[in-house]
């Protein structure tokens, strides 16, 4: 192939989800509403654990983590994505495209390996309790958290850098709702075969594995609760890990239905509302999750808004 027909673009277009006007001003306002709830929620789910000393534990410190990298991911692409619902001209320059895959590829690697160790704290606290805070130490909960941030951020990088080295030639049309890897890779007009073996590798790497830690480690969780005799024990223990359980059958899911098979993925269609499932729906159930199922939680925000009402209260007499 010449060296005319392989030169860098200087801008994408990203095509969205609909061309259909009314429809995008439909699908502005209610992104617009999810979005501030996603920054609201998680923001205040990180100022509850820092304000009440009795969140001060692994499991809230990992859940600040989590908020933090939700929040961070849906900004990656949700005002982005706004923006481009009301102009007709849905342009994205070459490295604003590198930098938001880098940022929502890296943000997504790091919940996922975030929830695996969220997994190994719920197996600790449920399998070994009357050691559990000898073993998850602030040490060790810095360092895998840590871990978390400095392995999605390395995969990411090393992704997006062999991504954009991809000659894209005269394409530049991005079926998608934001800078996917997929969506990018498939505009290079050479064999992508090499990065998508790539991608497979790093969706085993911080996909798969995690995604088994968080099997292994529920597997003993589910044996340890069944030998409890009590019921009420029972009840107790699985409460424990209710909430991360649920918040790690949603968020593995879709991804690997999505990226381990990049051959076999789903039609362009599903992808874009996969994405807007990741960047939009996930950071708004997250702190939903785990306020309406966590009775730690739900005390401090009782007695938040009880401290807040004395306070009206008083400034009001």
């Amino acid at each position: 192939m010449d060296t005319d027909n392989q030169t860098w673009v200087k801008e994408f277009i990203l095509l969205g989800l609909s061309s259909d006007w009314d429809t995008q001003v439909s699908l502005f306002v209610l992104f617009l509403i999810m979005y501030l709830v996603t920054v609201l929620g998680n923001f205040l789910i990180v100022l509850l654990i820092r304000l009440d000393s009795r969140l001060h534990t692994p499991m809230y410190f990992f859940l600040t983590n989590l908020s933090l990298v939700d929040v961070s991911y849906a900004t990656s692409i949700v005002p982005q994505m706004l923006v481009h619902l009301l102009i007709e001209h849905k342009a994205i320059p070459l490295v604003s495209c590198a930098a938001q895959l880098f940022f929502s590829l890296g943000l997504g690697g790091i919940e996922f390996v975030l929830l695996a160790v969220m997994a190994y704290d719920r197996y600790v606290a449920v399998c070994d309790p009357l050691r559990y805070s000898v073993i998850m130490h602030g040490g060790l909960c810095t360092r895998l958290a840590i871990t978390s941030w400095v392995s999605g951020s390395l995969n990411s990088l090393m992704q997006t850098i062999i991504t954009f080295q991809l000659p894209m030639c005269t394409n530049k049309y991005i079926d998608h709702i934001s800078c996917e890897i997929l969506a990018v890779v498939r505009l290079a007009c050479v064999d992508t075969s090499s990065n998508e073996i790539a991608i497979m590798v790093s969706s085993i790497v911080l996909l798969m594995t995690p995604f088994c830690l968080v099997l292994l480690s529920y597997i003993q969780i589910i044996s340890t609760i069944l030998k409890i005799q009590s019921r009420e024990g029972r009840k107790k223990a699985f409460h424990t890990c209710a909430s991360h359980l649920t918040v790690v059958v949603l968020c593995y899911g879709m991804t690997i239905f999505t990226y381990i098979q990049p051959h076999s993925s789903p039609s362009v269609l599903q992808e874009k509302l996969i994405s807007v499932f990741y960047a939009i729906l996930m950071p708004v159930l997250n702190p939903m999750i785990y306020s309406i199922r966590n009775k730690e939680v739900k005390g401090a925000w009782q007695k938040l808004l009880g401290q807040l009402s004395g306070l009206t209260s008083k400034l009001a007499t």
